[in-house]
């Protein structure tokens, strides 16, 4: 993942996170306001049966203005502005506050205006508020308001808690989009620093080939200066090491040529010099020298270019590189005796090129990853084919930027095809 899509997923996940958690917040609010007001209403609507009861069992008539104000959030004052009966309060405003179907637990006072202060009222409860009528430690405040005399308050110490336990979806919903938010974030950091991480590790292999091209360099002059001299192709086993030393040499040159080109895949610096190609051609100026791949394990390489149309727009040295990557694969997997097929056929899309081998095959839980870098299929303990798994990495990476379609159909125990779809030219 580039540093590019990094800041894009970054960008735009908190682009995402950040709108929801606006929309979820004005429905947070909103929904708070319109359950206050719903609350605001009931208990409005229940002060005023409460008075109008009130005055029908006193026989007064009620004020017109200022009958019900909210002094403040949970507290409310009734100015029936006419003597009433006291007793008659607690019965009243159970009836009114059970009609508005409000289940709330509220303290009540009544003003005295011979003393000018509230006295001491009840704490309801509404579970059994017949039994759980408890007189007030210390009396409501009065009205500011010095033109009300006769007049009783109510408060409803839990109104906030009522009004969180209607919201009960809004804050799960809420408590759900934090978690979410908070996993973003991690995954975000974990994100970061993994790519922190592979930095440092592909630095870290990207410097340790370079430091290997210098003494590799010097090991492949020193194996040819052995093999040109007359002593040593006198002397049979001197002659056999310095063979092995040259092809070893040549062996681990490769394997540090491949690293050094997918890091520079990775960085975005491959260009591709893209020409018009047979490909039968090409793989006929190869074919000697990927055969004697397959003549080491003594094998056989089969060609089958039946395709008519063979023109391709490529990469001469990538095409190349791909073809051997496929059959070193093929013969490195391969039995006793490899059979190798390279064919070339007609398709609906253009042209096809398969290389298909009757080697060991791969598993089919395995077959997604085995295009994967470093990927290579587990075999236990055994590790008698060697290699870093860069080959199939490098021929998707190819594939993809020339816009190939490439595919794998493999079955453990009877071989593997590798299918690349090229548009002709």
């Amino acid at each position: 993942m580039t540093n590019a899509v990094i800041r894009r997923v970054i960008v735009l996940g908190a682009i995402a996170c950040l709108s929801l958690l606006t929309v979820q917040t004005y429905w947070v609010f909103r929904t708070w306001d319109l359950q206050e007001r719903e609350f605001n209403r009931k208990v409005n609507q229940a002060m005023l049966d409460a008075a109008n009861q009130l005055a029908t069992l006193n026989l007064f008539i009620l004020p017109t203005n200022k009958l019900v104000e909210q002094v403040s959030t949970n507290y409310w004052v009734v100015n029936v502005n006419n003597p009433f009966d006291a007793n008659d309060l607690e019965y009243i405003l159970d009836r009114a506050f059970e009609t508005q179907s409000l289940k709330e637990d509220y303290l009540f006072g009544i003003f005295d205006c011979t003393s000018d202060q509230m006295v001491q009222g009840k704490f309801v409860k509404y579970s059994t508020r017949s039994e759980n009528k408890v007189a007030l430690e210390e009396p409501l405040s009065k009205h500011p308001d010095s033109d009300f005399i006769y007049y009783f308050g109510v408060q409803f110490p839990g109104k906030s808690g009522n009004i969180l336990s209607n919201m009960w979806l809004v804050i799960t919903f809420s408590v759900l989009m934090l978690i979410t938010l908070t996993f973003f974030i991690y995954s975000m950091f974990v994100i970061l620093r993994q790519r922190q991480l592979s930095e440092l590790q592909r630095d870290f292999i990207n410097n340790m080939t370079h430091e290997f091209k210098t003494p590799i360099s010097t090991i492949n002059i020193s194996s040819d200066v052995l093999q040109q001299s007359e002593k040593i192709k006198e002397d049979q086993r001197l002659n056999r090491y310095a063979g092995i030393i040259k092809e070893q040499v040549l062996r681990l040159n490769t394997q540090v040529e491949k690293v050094l080109q997918l890091a520079k895949i990775e960085r975005d610096n491959v260009e591709l010099n893209v020409e018009n190609i047979n490909l039968a051609e090409l793989i006929h100026s190869i074919f000697p020298s990927i055969e004697l791949k397959t003549n080491d394990k003594q094998g056989a390489l089969h060609l089958d270019l039946q395709a008519t149309h063979v023109q391709v727009r490529a990469d001469r040295l990538h095409l190349t590189n791909i073809l051997h990557n496929l059959v070193d694969n093929a013969v490195k997997y391969s039995k006793e005796k490899p059979e190798i097929h390279i064919r070339l056929l007609d398709d609906p899309m253009g042209l096809a090129l398969i290389v298909q081998d009757n080697g060991i095959g791969i598993p089919k839980e395995h077959q997604k990853r085995v295009f994967d870098k470093f990927y290579r299929v587990p075999t236990g303990n055994v590790h008698n084919v060697k290699g870093f798994g860069l080959g199939l990495f490098y021929v998707k990476t190819m594939c993809k930027l020339h816009k190939w379609r490439l595919s794998l159909d493999s079955e453990p125990g009877k071989g593997t095809a590798i299918k690349i779809v090229m548009p002709a030219s």
